[in-house]
């Protein structure tokens, strides 16, 4: 063998393992989901109608475009109802991205979705009181401070609308990392009882 031909062989062997440990590299970072509930309506959601977001909720979801739009984001979802929807529209159009809609009863079906992403692909997820944390918890992540339905389980208290729990789904047998964020104005308390 020449020995010009060797140096080159052996740069050549060696960008090429680079390549393979960077593409095994790549292959390794986790999926990150940024779960929240939909910001604040204009009406009642709790009859079973699909209402626009209020202003304070409009405000809510420039809140949450101004905090993700340097995160990387690659994917967004929302439910069906328009005030999922209309939470990330602000995001949507920054980055723009297409909101993916699953519906809310196909819970199974959003989790699906989310695992099966792309290595270093990060997510949001536009949810509900009963199905953010639902999702969550499929995903192998925990929640506190939840209240407990007889119909819908374990929930978000129906008047808090600034949780962002932040899901790390890692590759291989590691255990999935939750953590809790606030964003947007602080959640009034609610007044005392007159006693």
């Amino acid at each position: 063998m020449n020995r010009l031909t060797t140096p080159f062989a052996a740069l050549a062997l060696l960008i090429a393992s680079f390549s393979t440990a960077a593409s095994s590299f790549e292959d390794r970072k986790p999926v990150t989901v940024c779960f929240v509930r939909h910001a604040e309506t204009a009406a009642s959601t709790r009859t079973g109608g699909d209402p626009d977001l209020s202003e304070k909720g409009r405000e809510r979801a420039d809140c949450l475009a101004r905090l993700l739009s340097k995160a990387g984001v690659t994917h967004l979802y929302a439910s069906q109802a328009m005030r999922t929807r209309q939470t990330l529209a602000p995001l949507a159009a920054a980055l723009a991205l297409e909101v993916e809609v699953i519906g809310a009863q196909e819970g199974e079906r959003q989790v699906q979705a989310v695992k099966s992403l792309p290595p270093g692909s990060v997510a949001v997820v536009a949810g509900h009181s009963n199905t953010v944390p639902s999702m969550v918890a499929a995903l192998g992540g925990e929640i506190a401070d939840l209240v407990e339905s007889e119909r819908y389980g374990s929930m978000f208290d129906h008047d808090s609308y600034d949780r962002l729990i932040l899901v790390t789904l890692p590759v291989g047998e590691a255990q999935a990392q939750a953590i809790e964020l606030r964003y947007g104005p602080r959640r009034e308390a609610p007044p005392e009882p007159v006693k």
